[in-house]
């Protein structure tokens, strides 16, 4: 049975070992051990057995806006629904912290985020600090073919 947990800071090795071979490929941007740790509160694990079998981040841009970035289902778990309860979890934690508009996702899996309500955007619309801040750090910039999207929370 998979359980929902905040990460902890000795979650961090085994979390980047999870994700080395997703960042080698250019389809999650590398977060070092100090950024990870910087960010500690904002990550979600599933684990399973006390192994973790997939994560994700809540990062808060401002008021309006938060960001689900960093999602991951260790392969071998994938198709199990994890993915889809994390993010349900990241969701109700936007609501919790009164977030006030919405959740934004930038993805090369549109269709799994579509299922959740989530509505495809110009990426024009992003936040502009999102762009400097993590999109200048990934190794496709400034040619992205990722989709972003947004989760509109209810007022």
């Amino acid at each position: 049975m998979v359980k929902l947990v905040k990460a902890t800071l000795s979650d961090i090795p085994e979390m980047q070992v999870m994700v080395k071979q997703e960042v080698a490929d250019g389809i999650i941007l590398e977060r070092n051990e100090d950024e990870v740790a910087t960010n500690i509160r904002s990550y979600v694990l599933a684990k399973e057995n006390d192994v973790i079998v997939g994560y994700a981040a809540l990062h808060i841009h401002s008021l309006r806006v938060a960001e689900i970035r960093s999602l991951i289902v260790a392969e071998g778990n994938r198709g199990k629904s994890i993915g889809k309860q994390m993010v349900l979890f990241a969701l109700e934690e936007a609501k919790d912290l009164n977030v006030a508009e919405e959740v934004l996702v930038l993805t090369y899996l549109p269709e799994f985020f579509k299922k959740m309500n989530f509505v495809e955007i110009a990426k024009e619309s992003i936040p502009e600090h999102k762009i400097w801040a993590d999109c200048i750090k990934c190794i496709h910039f400034p040619v992205c073919n990722e989709i972003s999207l947004v989760y509109k929370l209810a007022s």
